[in-house]
Formats: structure tokens, C-alpha cells, sequence
């Protein structure tokens, strides 16, 4: 059983589907970066100030009693929704220009690769010589 989990752990793809497993898990973090500090604040501003983060449907707000919580806020953070569907079109069309690429090197490598086409075959050594004696005959 050990020597079948060796097999099975260091084949190539699976260390490769780990790879990218580790790698995608940090462009999740650069993409949310990008996200959150780039994208979200200039379309804030361009919406007049607008923090997507504090966007919420309140359905009952917190009741208090002095500093104390007496009973938290119900309410919906559809802000964070709204940032959450950004990450993901942005990782979505990363993902999909980067296999449109991938896509388009492999056709380059396989016309690149693909054998040339073989040039029309001729008559063989023993028809061309059945023809000359068959002229040579007629000459004759």
C-alpha cells in the first residue's frame, strides 16, 4: 500500500496540481489585494464616497445597553458581496487569458512540431524504366 501512495503522490501531475494549487491560492491573495486597496476605493470615489465594505441592509439593529451589546445587528452585507463577485471576475478573466495564451503557445509548438507533407510520390524505379523500354521499343 506504502509503494502504491508513493506512486500515486509523486507523479508528475499530481505535483503539478499541487503547484498550482499553492500558486492559485497566492494570485487569490494579490487579486484580493488588488481588490480591496486598488479597484473598491476609485470606484468609491467615483460613486461619491461610497465604502462598498459598509454597505448593509439593516433588518434589526443592535439593541445596547451603554457600551454593552445587549443584542447584535441583524443585517445584510451586501457590500461585501458586491466586492466578493468583483474578486472573482477578476480571477475569472485572469484564469481565462492566461489559458487563451497557454492555448495559443501549444498551437504554435504543434504546427511548429507537425512533420512537413511528404512531397507527391512519383512513379516508381520499375515503372520508369518499363516506360523507357517500352519508347525505346516504339523507336525501334
Amino acid at each position: 500500500m506504502w509503494n502504491e501512495f508513493k506512486k500515486f503522490a509523486f507523479k508528475g501531475n499530481v505535483l503539478d496540481m499541487a503547484v498550482g494549487v499553492i500558486m492559485g491560492g497566492a494570485f487569490g491573495k494579490i487579486v484580493t489585494s488588488v481588490v480591496n486597496d486598488l479597484i473598491m476605493p476609485v470606484l468609491g470615489f467615483l460613486l461619491s464616497g461610497m465604502d462598498f465594505k459598509s454597505m448593509k441592509y439593516v433588518m434589526s439593529p443592535a439593541i445596547m445597553d451603554g457600551d454593552t451589546v445587549v443584542k447584535a445587528e441583524a443585517a445584510i452585507a451586501y457590500g461585501n458581496f458586491i466586492q466578493n463577485v468583483v474578486d472573482f471576475l477578476i480571477v475569472a478573466a485572469s484564469i481565462f487569458l492566461f489559458i487563451k495564451l497557454i492555448n495559443k503557445s501549444k498551437e504554435k509548438l504543434a504546427k511548429q512540431e507537425a512533420p512537413a507533407p511528404e512531397a507527391p510520390k512519383g512513379p516508381s524505379q520499375e515503372q520508369l524504366l518499363t516506360e523507357i523500354r517500352d519508347l525505346l521499343k516504339e523507336k525501334q
